[in-house]
C-alpha cells in the first residue's frame, strides 16, 4: 500500500454519491478539498468520523473547504447512512475500489490478529490548485473537522 504523496496533483475520477449524483474531481479544482477514506458506513469509528465532519461543516464551509467521504459501501447504504445520521456532505460509493486504489488506501490491515486486505482511514487535503498539501494518516474520528480546520 502506497498513499498518494505530497505535492501529488488530485486524481481524475468520477463517483457516484448518496443521491446517485455524479461528482468529478476536476470539478473540484478552485477549492480547498478535502478527502477521507473510511472502512465502513454506520460502525462506530466511521460513524464519528462523520459525525465531526456533519458537526463542523459551517466552519469547513467558512473556510471554503469541500470534505468528501468516500469507502466501497453501496450507495444505498451510504443514503440510509446518511439519513441516519443527518449528514450534510457527499459520500461516494466506490464497490470496484478504483478510487481507493488511486488514492492508494487500499492493503493489509491486522484486526485482532487476523490479517486481511480493507481499506486504511485516511484524510488527503488538497489545496485550490489540486496539489496534496497534507495527508492524515491516523485521523482523529471524534475531532476530525477541527483536524481539518488547523491544516488550512
Amino acid at each position: 500500500m502506497t498513499p498518494l504523496a505530497l505535492g501529488s496533483k488530485l486524481p481524475s475520477f468520477i463517483g457516484t454519491d448518496q443521491n446517485g449524483n455524479s461528482i468529478d474531481s476536476q470539478t473540484l479544482l478552485g477549492k480547498n478539498v478535502v478527502i477521507y477514506f473510511y472502512p465502513k458506513d454506520d460502525t462506530p469509528g466511521c460513524t464519528a468520523q462523520a459525525c465531526s465532519i456533519r458537526d463542523g461543516q459551517e466552519a469547513l464551509l467558512a473556510a471554503q473547504i469541500q470534505v468528501i467521504g468516500i469507502s466501497a459501501d453501496s450507495v444505498a447504504s451510504h443514503t440510509k447512512f446518511v439519513n441516519k445520521f443527518e449528514l450534510n456532505f457527499p459520500l461516494i460509493s466506490d464497490p470496484e475500489k478504483s478510487i481507493i486504489q488511486q488514492f492508494g488506501v487500499w492493503g493489509p490491515k491486522k484486526f485482532m490478529g487476523r490479517v486481511y486486505d480493507g481499506i486504511h482511514r485516511m484524510t488527503f487535503l488538497f489545496d485550490q490548485s489540486g496539489t496534496l498539501i497534507k495527508v492524515i494518516e491516523k485521523p482523529n474520528t471524534k475531532d476530525h473537522a477541527n483536524e481539518v480546520l488547523a491544516c488550512f
